[in-house]
């Protein structure tokens, strides 16, 4: 028997992704973690920060800070939403992540750096230069990153992003978040919303190896579409 692994099909621009962010903290302290980028906004779905984005985004920030005391900061609502010269597209920070799992397996970690540095921060994550600060953050070595990095973006990054949506598709998920454990090539598709603000109770759920069914039921998703949002 193989060690289970939990497959993450995540977008770094998904709100509902940060809001599960204490989750997968959780859950990489039981078992590994394997992201998949799934490219929530990549090509004609890239959109630069204006007002109506903001208007759209908002109501679910609030929602996630709700639910699960997710922190935003007022560099984020007050910063980056009203920074019409930034830029939302998810494929630069996707090949970041590539890079970083490529240097000594620290894709999660600068995953979760690239979630507080947009959602906290109000930094432009979209950005070379802020990416490869970020990564030197995290204390990876800034010219080796950089390196990586040329070799993650492209063709590599693209094809990631189209071997995870046809995973979303195995899945039968219908955006981001969705997770996933893998036992013996098996997966099973886990309803998160259930755990949602509880990531102990996650944790604890993992390491009882599947005592009782979670139904993968959806909960709050992110697609190209736009984000839904639970209801009160």
């Amino acid at each position: 028997m193989t060690h289970p692994t939990l497959h993450y099909i995540h977008d770094p621009l998904c709100g509902w992704c940060y809001a599960i962010a204490p989750l997968i903290q959780a859950a990489r302290g039981v078992l590994p973690l394997q992201l998949h980028g799934g490219g929530l906004m990549t090509g004609a779905r890239r959109q630069p920060v204006t007002p109506q984005l903001r208007d759209d985004v908002m109501p679910h920030d609030r929602r996630i800070a709700e639910l699960t005391g997710q922190p935003f900061g007022d560099a984020y609502f007050d910063g980056l939403l009203r920074d019409t010269g930034a830029v939302y597209d998810s494929e630069p920070p996707i090949a970041a992540l590539l890079a970083a799992e490529q240097l000594g397996g620290r894709g999660a970690d600068l995953f979760a750096r690239l979630q507080t540095a947009h959602y906290v921060e109000g930094r432009r994550i979209a950005d070379a230069g802020v990416l490869l600060d970020l990564a030197a953050e995290i204390g990876l070595q800034r010219e080796a990153f950089a390196q990586t990095l040329a070799t993650a973006e492209g063709a590599a990054v693209q094809a990631h992003m189209l071997a995870a949506r046809a995973l979303l598709q195995r899945l039968g998920g219908q955006g981001f978040p969705t997770l996933a454990l893998e036992v013996d090539g098996e997966f099973r598709r886990i309803n998160a919303n259930a755990f949602l603000g509880q990531p102990q109770r996650f944790a604890d759920w993992l390491r009882a190896a599947l005592p009782g069914p979670v139904a993968a039921e959806a909960g709050p998703l992110c697609t190209p579409e736009g984000c839904a949002l639970p209801a009160r």
